[in-house]
């Protein structure tokens, strides 16, 4: 017997649904240990990492950082936070170069290197895996 639509309609959501969470459970954002930051929405994170926007709520100067483009961590954090896949983050740099309008956040080797960016220097956002140390940063609640 064949399953009817309804009933895999049904299971695709479910399975979809209960992935959402683990994905944002996948990372952890970063910034400054001296940036007043405890938490930020993910429309404006989002706009940080694109630097839509070049300041946080509080009024501190960001400074995104990114992950290596094959970085499994990258990957994750561009579809649940950036909405997008990291090839079509690459273009949407790639149009911005173009048109002369920004360059891309620095892309660093390892979530250590992305630590030691962000510990380094104010105003820095960053993203590491779940099981990165976090030691002499902050991590910010995305919501």
């Amino acid at each position: 017997m064949k399953p009817s639509f309804k009933t895999l309609a049904v299971a695709f959501m479910a399975i979809a649904l209960s992935a959402a969470p683990a994905a944002a459970q996948d990372f952890k954002v970063i910034v400054n240990s001296a940036n007043s930051t405890t938490d930020l929405p993910a429309d404006v994170t989002a706009k940080l990492f694109l630097k839509q926007t070049t300041k946080f709520p509080n009024g501190t100067a960001a400074q995104p950082v990114d992950q290596a483009k094959t970085s499994p961590v990258r990957a994750t954090f561009s579809k649940t936070v950036l909405g997008r896949a990291v090839s079509a983050v690459e273009s949407y740099w790639q149009q911005q170069i173009f048109s002369g309008k920004d360059v891309p956040p620095p892309a660093k080797a390892s979530d250590d290197d992305v630590v030691a960016y962000v510990k380094a220097t104010p105003g820095a956002i960053g993203y590491v895996s779940a099981g990165a140390s976090t030691a002499g940063v902050k991590v910010v609640d995305v919501k």
